[in-house]
């Protein structure tokens, strides 16, 4: 946001530095990032003076042109080659000295040289109005009608005055900062100074001629409408001084009518608009919405399609003029043929606009403020402001009392305080009269008031503050962040988790990982479809999470899984014939629970298509669910020492998979996504996915190291083939083998399954080596035979396992 400094301080007496109000605005949240000049005219007339034509004879040597002798204020007068029709002994003219940068209309710059023209000396140039930029006429030499001394600098005779711009980042939050009297009203509150506004004590009716009614239909969207009709005005272009204004923030003039309101707009930060009262059929305003797809063409002469939310300002016979406190239509806007116009001045609904200005793809200054809340209490002011400067600057007489349509006013904001709440939160107790001058100073009123708290009233402009801990920011940004001194030792009201493990190295660490290992990953939408949650059997759709502002029905929830928005990706990349994909995501599920909302950080990992491609040594082999679990055990191992255990899983939206748990709590889930997941999804090959819950893997990060000495002792490696019933788990296997009267056992592994008509329907067989291995002594035959026979009674009784031989 742009504000300029001789604008703002018309409204409050300042003697600092730009860099010293710079530092006063970003202390008190309005955070300066730029300062940067501005001239009025390009290159602000250095080195153009005045001077007096004191000779001018014809050039020998060429017919258009003069030589002329002009005094510049100097001790002698300075000779100028000159090829204006219109120059003339005895003139005051614009002089541009040697040295000097000219700025021509519409070409390069270019720098003024002692030359020779045609064998005579020239050591300046005597000016028209578009070589110095302030105009565009090139029949002849400005020629002046002034007494001031020969030698005046330009930019005096001109009144050129040098401004700052000061670029502001403007937070959200902060509407009420949009505008100079906005700004004005924090250095109001840092400086203890008062604001000057514009008197519109002059404002009065001339007549009531005007019949223009207003109605509002559409309350909800529209809680306050003011408007005011003036006749007889004169459209033309603005005078100079609101050119200026204008052009320091960066606007281009349009007519004297037009540009009133949008200097009230830069000045109050109360938007408004003209409407050529002519086109206003039926002499009536009505604000309301339109049936869904209706036609509205725009200022900017595009149709535009509206929805039924558009909230409208439209005529007596239900046409469209404008889209409400967004965009301005074509037909009914201000232009030279104007003589009656109809001004508006209104508080419309945030949201209302917000979406509006979303849907159209609009941004306009208007919609910028409305969409982050106006004052609905200045409406009128601002109505009186402009309609007094289109008086003085256009002529007219207004021609209707103030139409003034608000039938619940909003109140200020009741927010309690307590004294005890402000100094713990600031962190140093501050005198209670400083708080309330502070308040004070920010019209903030206190009322109530105890000896421990008080009820502070907010004035509706000030929408974000509507809490306690609100009115503590506001305090604190006066007084001054500065002047709140480091305590020797640091102190909280609760402690919070200080984890040794740095999160975002950790997660840097794994993505790393999976890259090498021939992952990409992706970042999908949080936001996503309702179907979703409501045709997931693993999903509540009671415990989505709806988004109030929605822009589609495809986004118009929070997602509680991650899976199916990776499933849009893959199904993308797919049907892009590539279908080989290792993808991972780092992300958040969302949950309404109750009356509380969750969060749950997630790592999601998907495989699908060939986990290697066909090439001279080796064939291509499709994805299995080994290659994901191996993938996922990775990602947990390299963080966490502790043991895991697995559990089998049916649930949906798996096939087939597994839960692992880290003690009692769920880990990870990991499976082969079933069929009618994918089929929804677009996707006819088989998928892998995994989710590991990355909140329980940080918490139970480690940095710690564990190692082991290289054993003495040689390993000794042995094989069994077992079959099985098909419901037995390798995990059951594993469990009964590394039992505590197990100690040789250090590592199993299956190395082959078979399953056929040969060992029954129902059955399955396992070849399993194990390692076996002594820490303290070579194992003999004998300890190995033993420890292999009591394997094979373990999984006879206990698995109704048959040993092949």
């Amino acid at each position: 946001m742009k504000i300029s400094l001789n604008w703002l301080k018309e409204y409050i007496d300042l003697n600092q530095s730009p860099e010293e109000l710079g530092k006063i605005l970003t202390d008190t949240g309005l955070e300066v990032e730029g300062l940067d000049p501005f001239e009025q005219v390009p290159g602000g007339l250095k080195g153009l003076v005045v001077g007096e034509v004191l000779t001018c004879v014809p050039h020998s040597n060429a017919d258009k042109l003069k030589v002329t002798t002009v005094d510049l204020g100097g001790e002698a007068p300075t000779q100028i080659v000159c090829g204006a029709p219109n120059v003339a002994q005895g003139q005051k003219v614009i002089v541009a000295t040697v040295g000097a940068t000219l700025y021509p209309e519409g070409h390069a710059p270019f720098q003024i040289k002692k030359a020779k023209i045609r064998g005579e000396v020239s050591e300046g140039m005597i000016c028209a109005e578009d070589e110095i930029g302030l105009g565009k006429s090139h029949a002849g030499i400005m020629v002046l009608d002034t007494d001031l001394p020969n030698g005046t600098p330009a930019a005096e005779y001109f009144d050129l005055t040098d401004d700052t711009i000061i670029e502001i980042g403007l937070t959200p939050n902060r509407a009420d900062a949009a505008s100079h009297i906005g700004v004005a009203r924090d250095l109001k509150a840092a400086l203890k100074q008062d604001i000057k506004w514009p008197d519109v004590s002059a404002f009065s009716v001339d007549n009531t001629n005007s019949k223009i009614t207003v109605s509002i239909e559409n309350e909800e969207a529209c809680p306050r409408y003011s408007g005011v009709s003036i006749s007889n005005v004169t459209v033309k272009e603005s005078p100079e001084w609101l050119q200026v204004k204008l052009k320091t923030l960066g606007l281009e003039p349009i007519n004297n009518v037009v540009d009133i309101t949008n200097f009230v707009l830069h000045e109050t930060g109360q938007p408004l608009h003209a409407f050529d009262a002519s086109q206003i059929k039926g002499d009536k305003v009505v604000v309301k919405t339109l049936t869904e797809g209706s036609k509205f063409t725009t200022l900017d002469d595009k149709e535009r399609k509206l929805k039924a939310t558009d909230l409208m300002i439209c005529d007596g016979e239900g046409n469209g003029m404008c889209i409400a406190g967004v965009f301005g239509g074509k037909g009914s806007g201000v232009k030279e043929s104007t003589t009656d116009v109809f001004l508006e001045s209104a508080y419309f609904s945030p949201d209302y606009i917000r979406k509006t200005a979303q849907h159209h793809q609009l941004k306009t200054d208007a919609s910028f403020r409305y969409e982050r809340g106006t004052d609905p209490n200045i409406t009128v002011y601002a109505l009186k402001r402009a309609t007094l400067l289109i008086k003085e600057l256009a002529g007219g007489e207004i021609s209707s009392e103030i139409t003034d349509i608000y039938p619940t006013p909003i109140e200020d904001f009741k927010v309690p305080v307590k004294y005890k709440n402000i100094h713990r939160l600031i962190g140093k107790d501050i005198d209670k009269d400083r708080i309330k001058e502070i308040l004070t100073l920010l019209d903030i009123k206190i009322t109530e008031e105890t000896e421990d708290s008080f009820l502070a009233l907010v004035p509706p402009f000030r929408v974000d503050v509507q809490r306690e801990a609100d009115i503590v920011e506001e305090i604190l940004r006066v007084y001054g962040f500065n002047n709140v001194d480091l305590p020797d030792h640091v102190q909280s009201d609760y402690l919070a988790e200080f984890p040794a493990s740095d999160k975002d190295k950790i997660q840097k660490t794994i993505t790393e990982m999976l890259v090498s290992q021939g992952y990409y990953e992706i970042l999908t939408n949080s936001l996503t479809k309702p179907q979703y949650a409501a045709n997931a059997p693993e999903l509540d759709e009671k415990e989505s999470v709806q988004i109030l502002n929605k822009l589609s029905e495809d986004l118009a929830v929070l997602r509680q899984s991650l899976l199916h928005t990776g499933l849009e990706v893959a199904a993308y990349n797919i049907n892009r014939r590539q279908s080989n994909l290792k993808l991972f995501e780092f992300g958040k599920s969302y949950f309404h629970i109750e009356d509380s909302y969750v969060e749950k950080q997630k790592l999601a990992i998907y495989l699908t298509g060939d986990i290697e491609s066909e090439n001279w040594i080796n064939k291509s082999r499709k994805v299995t669910f080994q290659d994901l679990y191996q993938t996922v055990t990775s990602v947990i191992s390299r963080l966490i020492a502790k043991e895991v255990t697995t559990d089998v899983t049916h649930d949906s939206p798996f096939a087939y998979g597994l839960v692992i748990k880290l003690g009692q709590k769920e880990l990870a889930k990991i499976g082969k996504v079933n069929a009618s997941t994918c089929k929804k999804a677009g996707i006819k090959q088989e998928v892998f996915y995994a989710e590991i819950d990355w909140n329980l893997l940080m918490k139970k990060a480690s940095n710690s190291v564990t190692f082991e000495e290289v054993s003495k002792f040689p390993e000794v490696r042995r094989d069994l083939s077992l079959v099985i019933d098909k419901k037995v788990t390798f995990e059951e296997i594993k469990a009964l083998a590394t039992g505590k009267n197990q100690k040789f056992i250090k590592a199993i592994n299956v190395f082959d399954v078979y399953e056929g008509e040969n060992i029954g329907e129902d059955k399955k067989a396992y070849a399993i080596n194990f390692t076996l291995e002594d820490k303290e002594k070579t194992l003999t035959d004998k300890v190995i035979d033993k420890t292999m026979n009591n394997l094979i009674r373990l999984f006879e009784n206990n698995l109704n396992a048959i040993i092949r031989k």
